[in-house]
């Protein structure tokens, strides 16, 4: 019966450490990869950093002038002028949303409703307290 029992330790005691070597290499495995992507990155956007600079470079107002003046006749442009622009009456704008119901229309309560109305003074209180009129 021993046998059996000490058989079935080393038995279990092979499959436990090949499960947590292999745990161990795959954790390994990934922590590498997730370095590699790292690094991917950081060239990545050292590259779109570049692409940015270039893009501003190659916007710049007066280079783009001077290509317009230079291509000018062979593309057939010209120059802006006010009857160019539309009319904002011409743009389509989408129908007005139709009004929200009030609450009378709803039935729904106001809880404030039945409190009286502040009197003029004490609107006028109000006013001057926002203001530093009156502390």
């Amino acid at each position: 019966m021993r046998a059996v029992l000490y058989l079935s330790a080393v038995v279990l005691l092979a499959v436990c450490a090949t499960w947590a070597y292999r745990v161990n290499y795959a954790t390994q495995d990934a922590l590498t990869r997730v370095a590699d992507l790292r690094a991917e990155i950081a060239v990545e956007r050292e590259s779109l950093g570049v692409l940015k600079v270039e893009w501003a470079y190659l916007n710049r107002p007066d280079r783009l002038r001077q290509l317009v003046s230079a291509n000018a006749e062979a593309l057939g442009l010209v120059d802006l002028t006010p009857g160019q622009f539309g009319d904002v009456a011409e743009v389509p704008f989408p129908p007005p949303a139709p009004p929200m119901p009030t609450d009378r229309e709803t039935g729904a309560r106001d809880p404030g409703a039945d409190a009286p109305p502040p009197s003029e003074a004490a609107n006028r209180r109000a006013a001057l307290a926002t203001i530093g009129a009156i502390e």
